[in-house]
C-alpha cells in the first residue's frame, strides 16, 4: 500500500518524489505515537521529535507511568503541550501515521503485528531488538524466545556489498528495526576496513566503555550511583552479548561474505551517555594507518553524520554528547601488527533515537537530516 509522502517544505537529494509540501492544503503533518515514552529511549525520541518540523507528536504511552502527565516523568521535554501518558494498546495507537515502539526486547512483536495487520499503511519503528535479526536461530540462541520476523534495518550509513547503502532500502519502508547502540558503534567502525580486506575478519575484537543510560531507566541495585560511581563493570563477557549476531549480520551485509568472528566486551563506566568502541584486529601485511583511514573515507566521505578524523586524532564520548554523530579514528601498530579503529557516539541519540529519526525521515520522504544536529553539548 502506498503511503503519502510528507515534506516540511525542505528539499534534499534523499527526498522521495513526487512529494506534497506543507503549503499544500491537502497535506498534513504525520501523527506520531511514542510507546514507552517514560523510558530513556522513548524519552530521547520525544526530545528529538519536539524539534522536528515535519511531524506531530499526538500520543504518548507507558506502563507503570500511565495516567501521569509527561511533565512529571520527563520535565525536560517540551512538546508545546503536556500530554497524559496513556496505557499501551492497539486501541490507543489506532489511527496514527507513525508508531515508535520503545519497549524491552520481546515486547514489540505482538503489538507491532496487530498494528500492521489492522493498518498496512502505518509506519512502525521498533527501537527494541525484536525485528533486527535475519536468523531465527540467532534470535532463539541469544534471546531465548520465538523470533518475531525481520524488518528493514535502520542504519542508513551501512555500506552494502552491492555498492548501495542501507538507506536505499529504508525509503518507503513500513517496518523499521532500529539498530542496537553498541552494534552501531562497532559495525560502522569495522565494516569499511573488513570490506577493504585490511584486517583479519576471523579475529575481530571490540571493547566498549558504555554509559549507564544504555541499561535503561528501571531501578536496579547495580545501577545505583553508590554502586556505579568510581567503578568500571564488564558484562556479557565471552560472546554472550545480544549485539554480537547483529554486528556479524551487518558485516555479512557489508562484505557479501561469511566467516567474520567477533569478541565483544562492553564495560559500564560512570557516565550517563556515550559509547567508545575500541576495535582491534590483525592487519594484512604492509597495511598502514593511511590505508585504514582511506578505507573509512571511501565509505563515509559523503555521510552527513559520520566523521573520519585525521591521522593521529581519536574521538571522545564528550565530542558527541547530544549529537546524532559518529566519529572515527584509526591507527596501525606496526610493531604488533594490529589495527585499532575507535568510534564514539551518544548511545541515546545516534545509537537509538537519532537513528530512528533518520530512518523515519527516509521512509516519509523527508530530508534525512530533519530534526537532527551534528553539534554536541559541552561541557
Amino acid at each position: 500500500m502506498h503511503r503519502t509522502v510528507y515534506t516540511s517544505g525542505m528539499t534534499s537529494a534523499s527526498t522521495a518524489s513526487p512529494a506534497r509540501t506543507m503549503s499544500d492544503p491537502a497535506s498534513r503533518r504525520p501523527r506520531v505515537a511514542v510507546v514507552g515514552a517514560s523510558g530513556y529511549a522513548g524519552g530521547e525520541t520525544l526530545r528529538l521529535l519536539a524539534g522536528h518540523p515535519g511531524v506531530e507528536v499526538a500520543t504518548v504511552t507507558a506502563h507503570s507511568s500511565a495516567g501521569r502527565p509527561l511533565s512529571e516523568v520527563a520535565p525536560h521535554i517540551d512538546l508545546g503541550h503536556d500530554p497524559v501518558l496513556q496505557e499501551t494498546s492497539v486501541e490507543t495507537l489506532r489511527g496514527h501515521d507513525v508508531v515508535v515502539l520503545a519497549l524491552p526486547h520481546g515486547q514489540s512483536g505482538a503489538i507491532a503485528a496487530a498494528l500492521r495487520a489492522e493498518d498496512p499503511s502505518v509506519l512502525v519503528l521498533d527501537l527494541g531488538a525484536d525485528h533486527r535479526l535475519e536468523s531465527a536461530q540467532d534470535w532463539e540462541d541469544y534471546y531465548r524466545s520465538e523470533h518475531s520476523g525481520t524488518w528493514t534495518y535502520g542504519m542508513p550509513e551501512l555500506p552494502l556489498a552491492d555498492g548501495t547503502r542501507q538507506r536505499d532500502l529504508l525509503r518507503d519502508a513500513h517496518e523499521i528495526a532500529v539498530p542496537g547502540c553498541n552494534a552501531t558503534a562497532v559495525s560502522l567502525a569495522l565494516a569499511p576496513v573488513v570490506r577493504a580486506g585490511l584486517v583479519d575478519p576471523a579475529a575481530l575484537n571490540a571493547v566498549l566503555p558504555v554509559g549507564y543510560s544504555g541499561a535503561g531507566r528501571a531501578a536496579k541495585q547495580h545501577l545505583l550511583f553508590s554502586e556505579a560511581a568510581g567503578s568500571a563493570s564488564p558484562y556479557a563477557v565471552g560472546g554472550t552479548h545480544r549485539h554480537v549476531p547483529e554486528v556479524l549480520q551487518n558485516l555479512r551485509r557489508a562484505t557479501g561474505t561469511d566467516g567474520q568472528r567477533l569478541t565483544f566486551t562492553p564495560v559500564l563506566v560512570p557516565m550517563s551517555r556515550g559509547i567508545l568502541a575500541v576495535c582491534t584486529a590483525r592487519v594484512a601485511e604492509g597495511t598502514t594507518t593511511g590505508d585504514l583511514l582511506d578505507a573509512l573515507q571511501r565509505d563515509y566521505a559523503e555521510e552527513h553524520f559520520v566523521t573520519v578524523l585525521p591521522e593521529g586524532a581519536f574521538p571522545t564520548t564528550g565530542e558527541v554528547t547530544g549529537a546524532n554523530t559518529l566519529r572515527i579514528g584509526a591507527a596501525v601498530d606496526r610493531r604488533s601488527g594490529q589495527a585499532t579503529v575507535i568510534s564514539a557516539l551518544d548511545n541515546l541519540v545516534k545509537g537509538t533515537a537519532g537513528a530512528a529519526l533518520q530512518s523515519l525521515n527516509l521512509a516519509l520522504g523527508l530530508p534525512e537530516t530533519t530534526g537532527l544536529t551534528r553539534t554536541a553539548l559541552a561541557p
